[in-house]
């Protein structure tokens, strides 16, 4: 998936709302438990997406989604949007694109 946008203010993987981690991985309750937590701290992100903006190859970078929440978007434990969005909830990082389904899974 390209488009992956990611907004949390303490990420390793994170380089201008970029998700640099390759794979990432949301759980049942759509938190993403890919995130890295970066040694310096949300004053260390601010800095990396300066330096990163200053960069003329930023790209979009190629992320497969491994997914185990209830949601429309699951296709075979795989997101199967074209576009996605990881945000910073008041306790975790989750999937805002998150939506369940209403009816149950025959799985």
């Amino acid at each position: 998936m390209k488009g992956l946008r990611c907004t949390t203010a303490n990420c390793e993987n994170n380089k201008c709302e970029r998700c640099y981690a390759g794979n990432v991985d949301i759980n049942e309750r759509g938190v993403c438990k890919s995130k890295r937590k970066r040694e310096g701290g949300a004053l260390s992100q601010l800095f990396e997406n300066f330096e990163a903006a200053n960069s003329f190859d930023l790209d979009e970078p190629e992320i497969e989604v491994d997914c185990q929440a209830d949601c429309i978007y699951n296709v075979n434990s795989k997101c199967g949007r074209e576009h996605l969005l990881v945000e910073d909830g008041v306790v975790r990082t989750k999937c805002v694109n998150r939506k369940k389904n209403d009816y149950p899974r025959n799985d």
